[in-house]
């Protein structure tokens, strides 16, 4: 298995795992976002990939703390065919996406998961991840 940095060419594949777990994404904005994200020095995609084929892929973005020194590594997506879960693909993604924020003087990192996902709320917590905070979102119409 491989772990590499997502290409515009993987956007089908990112987007058939996003709608796997129930989001409508396009072909057409991942590669948009991908396009966007080659230009960031703030923002990376990883792929898990096996024999050329996309298994899993994980978003991470940095954000500035202004209240205590570093910045906060933040996964915004982090996804595993249903097919090849429980096989280490999802552990080797999130060592990825730690090194990435360790390396950009991340001084913590956080994930954030429906309340449905049960299974994914374990993983999370057997990879070091803590609940201890909430969380509010208001949504503008884009």
């Amino acid at each position: 298995m491989e772990i590499r940095i997502a290409r515009i060419e993987d956007s089908e594949s990112i987007s058939l795992l996003m709608q796997e777990l129930g989001y409508k994404t396009s072909v057409g904005l991942i590669r948009e976002k991908l396009k966007e994200i080659a230009q960031s020095d703030i923002d990376q995609v990883f792929v898990a990939v096996i024999d050329n084929k996309v298994l899993g892929c994980v978003s991470c973005h940095l954000t500035q703390l202004f209240h205590q020194e570093g910045r906060t590594g933040r996964i915004t997506s982090l996804i595993v065919l249903k097919r090849n879960r429980n096989t280490g693909i999802g552990t080797r993604l999130i060592n990825a996406a730690d090194y990435f924020f360790q390396s950009n003087g991340c001084s913590r990192a956080e994930v954030t998961s429906a309340y449905h996902r049960e299974k994914a709320h374990d993983f999370y917590q057997k990879k070091g991840f803590k609940q201890n905070e909430w969380r509010f979102i208001k949504h503008y119409d884009v």
